[in-house]
């Protein structure tokens, strides 16, 4: 498997709630490598890779699914909902500034930007 899957299959495993990084999950292979834990090698252009038997022993000892931990917890359906706020936001945004004017861009981002303060005036318990 290589690193990408790795991600992939981590995200749905968590249903979502824990998505690694490429900066976090390629120098956690290296030092992996580096400790004997697992072996890489390079196939299509891409490097895969395998636990040794060194790295099954300590994977066995380890807690059977992380991933579970990760999203304990969650509130599946209000995720949903921020996820579907969160992306509308930015389409509709990505729409203006890619099709609107100089002066529909200015309104847009201030309209983003007065957004933003306001959720943290609501962090703060202010109207």
């Amino acid at each position: 498997m290589h690193g990408y899957e790795m991600i992939q299959e981590i995200a749905e495993r968590s249903g979502g709630a824990w998505k690694p990084s490429p900066g976090s999950v390629y120098p956690t292979l290296q030092m992996l490598e580096d400790e004997g834990l697992i072996v890489s090698e390079s196939e299509g252009g891409k490097k895969l890779f395998a636990l040794t038997d060194s790295g099954r022993g300590v994977a066995e000892e380890g807690p059977q699914a992380p991933w579970e931990e990760a999203s304990r917890g969650v509130d599946w359906e209000a995720l949903g909902e921020i996820r579907q706020a969160g992306m509308g936001l930015m389409e509709a945004f990505g729409q203006v500034w890619k099709t609107g004017t100089k002066e529909q861009r200015e309104k847009a981002l201030a309209v983003v930007n007065e957004a933003r303060k306001k959720l943290y005036l609501i962090l703060a318990d202010e109207d």
